[in-house]
């Protein structure tokens, strides 16, 4: 059975915040213990409480004053670079929270984006109640889309040219042959779609440079901060 998430925030009850103390500050004073030891580092901690009348140090007073005097023989700028309080802290937490939720919204829109065009591609056109920002992300989304066929095409053609002591057999070749060997018909229809894969791609390039069917042509391609075409923030 898991144990109960805690709520940081400070216990009200008199006898249950005592005990949590107690109870919270053995622990501490053992992981400075096991941290020191383990890692062979020099380190102290100083515990103040309403519930001592003295405070209680580890791992011992003059333990603590060598650590200490090591510290400030340090330059200021040094003893201060890593130096956090809780207000630094939490800052920190919640810029890494941020940073994390622009990821994610980043990946939704991208992912809700491509669900989109996928949709479009097998009606065969752009619907009209479509708004202007996602008509702006669907034409950056395919923009990047095609940035990645040319790149895997260079790749490509790069690879075939440093293959050129091997004589690569023409389309009708291959056909043949294969079909001698009664696998023909695979063949041909692999060549088919990418025949047909590539005619969507030009029909949907020009369905988006003509405003989706409409008179007026959207500007695919340029920026318009005004208009909202891209940059967009979700995607930079």
């Amino acid at each position: 059975m898991t144990r109960k998430k805690v709520k940081l925030a400070f216990i009200v009850n008199d006898s249950a915040r005592k005990a949590t103390f107690k109870k919270r500050k053995k622990g501490l004073m053992k992981k400075v213990s096991e941290l020191s030891t383990l890692c062979g580092i020099d380190a102290c901690a100083i515990v103040y409480s309403p519930y001592d009348p003295q405070p209680e140090v580890w791992p011992s007073p003059m333990g603590v004053q060598r650590v200490l005097a090591k510290f400030r023989r340090m330059p200021e700028l040094e003893q201060s670079k890593k130096m956090v309080n809780q207000e630094s802290f939490l800052r920190q937490r919640i810029l890494k929270a941020k940073d994390q939720l622009k990821k994610q919204r980043k990946d939704n829109r991208e992912k809700e984006m491509t669900q989109l065009m996928f949709q479009y591609l097998s009606a065969g056109k752009i619907m009209h109640n479509i708004s202007m920002v996602d008509l702006n992300d669907l034409a950056w989304l395919i923009d990047q889309n095609l940035k990645d066929i040319n790149r895997r095409i260079e790749v490509l053609t790069k690879n075939s040219q440093s293959q050129t002591q091997v004589v690569a057999p023409t389309v009708t070749d291959v056909v043949a042959k294969t079909e001698d060997k009664g696998q023909g018909s695979h063949n041909v229809q692999g060549f088919d779609i990418n025949m047909d894969l590539m005619q969507k791609q030009n029909w949907f390039m020009n369905l988006m440079n003509s405003g989706g069917g409409g008179n007026d042509a959207m500007p695919f391609g340029d920026v318009n901060h005004q208009n909202g075409f891209w940059p967009n923030p979700f995607f930079h």
